[in-house]
């Protein structure tokens, strides 16, 4: 089947490595123009020379999505680059581990900074340039803890959920301008954070990281946890013009991981 994304406009933040980096990569083969957003400049440069041998364009924009301003520069410096903007695919990185007692009122706010407000000013600063787009399609990156929340993640599970709201929220008010939001909710998957989570889990279980990653994995009937392509290939769907009369949907990419009916 046929995406229809070739010739696409993407920018992607968190795509230095992990489920942001699987994207750009999946979306790359799809002849969509990328750009990758990463706090390190050195890592992003790698990961654009991972993904200089598919047929397309590529440019970086570093920053730290936290910040106030950097969504401005990132879609500001997409448009320099391309002229256009049809897809928006936000991610970032978690906030730690902690136990809730152990948090304080700083912790909380660097957490909305990172996996809520950095949401709100990427639409807002898109959202002038996706109206003009054929195909707009905004596709939010949080967690299946918005539905089972996730021990020793309290920041994670609390703040991830106002972003399930604004999704759900946008894809109502703005849907009649054409522009679809949609939110993936993956499971544990194989990623440098998951690896970072399972060793922090190791270590308050007195266990190896090699023995949580076991038993996380034995959670999902497939016994076993997410690939990043797998990962990417969903989000591909849903911000592909494919998928144009889905909106407003909270995939789970877990396995089966969560088990809830709805």
């Amino acid at each position: 089947m046929d995406l229809g994304l070739n010739g696409k406009t993407a920018l992607l933040t968190g795509a230095s490595r992990g489920l942001g980096f699987a994207a750009a990569k999946v979306l790359a083969q799809e002849g969509v123009r990328i750009a990758i957003n990463g706090r390190t400049p050195q890592r992003l440069e790698e990961a654009a020379q991972k993904l200089s041998s598919f047929d397309t364009e590529i440019i970086t924009l570093p920053g730290d999505v936290s910040s106030q301003g950097t969504a401005e520069e990132l879609v500001e410096g997409t448009m320099a680059a391309f002229g256009t903007l049809d897809l928006l695919f936000i991610n970032s990185g978690g906030p730690p581990p902690l136990p809730f007692e152990d948090i304080n009122d700083q912790a909380w706010q660097n957490a909305v900074d990172l996996v809520f407000m950095s949401h709100v000013r990427l639409i807002r600063a898109a959202l002038p340039y996706l109206r003009q787009s054929e195909s707009p399609a905004v596709l939010s990156v949080t967690s299946v803890s918005v539905k089972q929340p996730i021990p020793n993640l309290v920041l994670s599970n609390s703040v991830r959920s106002a972003t399930i709201g604004l999704t759900k929220t946008l894809a109502l008010e703005l849907g009649s301008e054409g522009i679809r939001f949609n939110a993936i909710l993956p499971s544990w998957t194989t990623t440098e954070r998951v690896n970072q989570l399972m060793k922090d889990r190791a270590e308050r279980n007195g266990t190896s990281i090699e023995t949580e990653i076991n038993a996380q994995s034995q959670e999902s009937p497939f016994g076993r946890m997410c690939t990043s392509e797998e990962f990417a290939k969903a989000a591909a769907f849903l911000l592909s013009p494919a998928a144009s009369y889905i909106t407003g949907v909270m995939l789970t990419v877990d396995g089966g991981t969560y088990k809830g009916t709805f």
